[in-house]
């Protein structure tokens, strides 16, 4: 594999498709930034969460990066869309392998993302605030408030593709199944730092909601990659 022309290959049929991703992105921004009022106050409502802001400017730019994820979110299936297919023809992946790799990644995507934003998420904060009292009261942030819920979604909704990455890494040939079935030890040890990192909440069980989970699915991407005999 010629990786230089691959990647050429990929970013030129990648291309064709960022104009229309690009607006469809500002577009879809600037129709949510008149709904993000609603979105966020459910998002609040679901988190029991109070905010504040600090400057002038701070709830405008908080909007504007709340519609912006919910755009990404809602937009994944268009984004995965186009990343597979410009992977298919530098890879040589028929159209209906490509086709399955964006339904499941959607799949994933969203699995990852409702089990953060039911599970994970409202667990971690909770645990984050138990430590106030009547001399410490918390006073959160709209800003910093969006920025970590959204990205923390995002992530979890992105870390949950490991069975599809690793099925496309063997079919690939850049990474065989016997590779993944060696390295299990080297697999729980990055699972274990990623849940670690990721996780809002320094405690075991945060890091069990995480790193059990992408455990599983790294154990499914193998049995996957032997049924399909890669």
């Amino acid at each position: 594999m010629n990786l230089p022309n691959t990647l050429i290959i990929f970013l030129s049929e990648l291309r064709k498709s960022i104009r229309f991703l690009g607006a469809a992105i500002i577009i879809c921004t600037a129709g949510l930034y008149f709904l993000s009022p609603i979105l966020l106050q459910n998002m609040q409502n679901h988190l029991g969460q109070k905010l504040a802001f600090f400057t002038v400017a701070e709830p405008f730019l908080a909007h504007v990066k709340f519609s912006f994820f919910v755009t990404i979110f809602a937009l994944m299936p268009a984004i995965l869309y186009s990343t597979w297919k410009s992977l298919g023809k530098p890879f040589s992946i028929p159209d209906k392998t490509t086709n399955l790799f964006i339904l499941f990644t959607c799949l994933l995507f969203y699995a990852g993302t409702s089990f953060c934003f039911f599970i994970t998420l409202p667990y971690g904060i909770n645990f984050l605030l138990g430590f106030q009292s009547e001399q410490l009261k918390p006073v959160i942030s709209i800003g910093r408030f969006v920025n970590f819920v959204s990205l923390f979604i995002i992530a979890f909704g992105v870390i949950f593709e490991l069975p599809i990455i690793m099925i496309f890494c063997a079919k690939a040939g850049i990474c065989p199944r016997q590779t993944f079935e060696k390295h299990r030890r080297f697999a729980v040890l990055a699972i274990s730092i990623m849940a670690a990192l990721l996780t809002p909440t320094p405690d075991v069980v945060n890091m069990l909601l995480m790193g059990v989970p992408l455990y599983l699915l790294y154990e499914v991407g193998i049995v996957v990659l032997k049924i399909m005999k890669v």
